[in-house]
C-alpha cells in the first residue's frame, strides 16, 4: 500500500511516516507535503494516485479542504487532527476516516484495516465527497457564545440574572434596564447596540430603538397604522404596547417564522 502524508508539523510528519513503515504489511509513503499549495503540487505531477492520502486539516497556509478546490483528489482520503472527535461523526458516516492527534498506533491499524477492507471490495475506494466536505466545514465553525447571566446592582448587593428569566431589554431616558420574567427590573450597564451582539439573535429580537424582546415575551400582536406591528409584551412594558419600527416589520416576521 502507498501513501502520500500531509502535515506541516516535522515531528508529526515524521512521527506517522515511522507508524506506517512499521505496519504489516508496511505502508510505504511515497511523498510529503507541508501546505495545500505542495499537496496540490504533489498530487498534480504524481503519475498515479496514490492509496491512501493522509491529511492534517489545519495547515502552514489553510485549511487542507482548500485543495479539494484545487485538484481531483481520486484516492480516500484519511485526516489527521487536533479537532474533538464528536465534531467528526461526519467523516466516520460517509465511509472517510480520520485520526485524533498524537495519533495512536492501534487507531492507525484500524483506519488501514477499514481502508483494506474497502478497498477489497468490487467498487473503487471512495474519494472526498464535496457534499461531506460543506457538512464538515459548518461543523467546524466555531460556535458563538452567548451572554448566559448579567450581574446587576441592588442597593448595595450583586445580583444574577439568568438570561432564561429575562423577558427583554429596554431603554428609558439615557439609561438601559432589564425586565424579569418575575416583573422585576434592574439597570444594566450595556446599551442596547451592545446587548444585540451579547445574545442569542434566535432568542431575541430588536423591535424598535428602544426594546430589545424574547419571543416567549410577545404575547400578542396587532396591525397598526402604516404598515406597523404593535405587540404587547409580558411583563408589560411601561409605557403599553411597543410598536415594531416599520424598517424591522418584515424580518420581524421572518424570526416569528421559524
Amino acid at each position: 500500500m502507498t501513501a502520500f502524508v500531509v502535515e506541516d508539523e516535522p515531528l508529526a510528519a515524521r512521527r506517522l511516516t515511522d507508524l506506517l513503515r512499521r505496519q504489516q504489511p508496511p505502508v510505504q509513503v511515497l511523498a510529503t507535503a507541508d501546505s495545500v499549495e505542495a499537496a496540490a503540487a504533489l498530487l498534480l505531477a504524481a503519475p498515479q494516485p496514490p492509496d491512501v492520502l493522509f491529511l492534517d486539516i489545519h495547515l502552514a497556509d489553510g485549511l487542507s479542504f482548500e485543495l479539494f478546490e484545487r485538484v481531483q483528489v481520486r484516492c480516500p482520503v484519511i485526516f489527521t487532527t487536533a479537532y474533538d472527535q464528536y465534531a467528526l461523526r461526519a467523516f466516520k458516516v460517509n465511509s472517510i476516516d480520520y485520526l485524533l492527534k498524537p495519533i495512536d498506533e492501534d487507531e492507525l491499524q484500524a483506519a488501514l484495516h477499514k481502508l483494506r477492507a474497502v478497498r477489497a471490495t468490487p467498487a473503487a475506494a471512495p474519494a472526498f465527497d464535496a457534499g461531506v466536505l460543506a457538512q464538515v466545514l459548518q461543523q467546524l465553525q466555531p460556535q458563538p457564545q452567548y451572554k448566559k447571566q448579567f450581574v446587576v446592582k441592588v442597593g448595595e448587593h450583586l445580583k444574577v440574572v439568568p438570561v432564561e428569566q429575562v423577558s427583554y431589554f429596554f431603554s428609558l431616558e439615557k439609561a438601559t434596564f432589564v425586565q424579569t420574567r418575575e416583573n422585576r427590573r434592574f439597570v444594566l450597564d450595556q446599551t442596547l447596540e451592545q446587548l444585540e451582539k451579547l445574545l442569542d439573535p434566535q432568542q431575541f429580537f430588536r423591535l424598535n430603538r428602544a426594546y430589545l424582546v424574547h419571543h416567549e415575551a410577545i404575547q400578542d400582536i396587532i396591525h397598526y397604522t402604516n404598515s406597523r406591528l404593535k405587540t404587547t409584551l409580558r411583563p408589560a412594558a411601561p409605557e403599553g404596547d411597543v410598536l415594531v419600527s416599520r424598517e424591522r416589520v418584515s424580518a420581524f416576521r421572518q424570526w416569528l417564522d421559524r
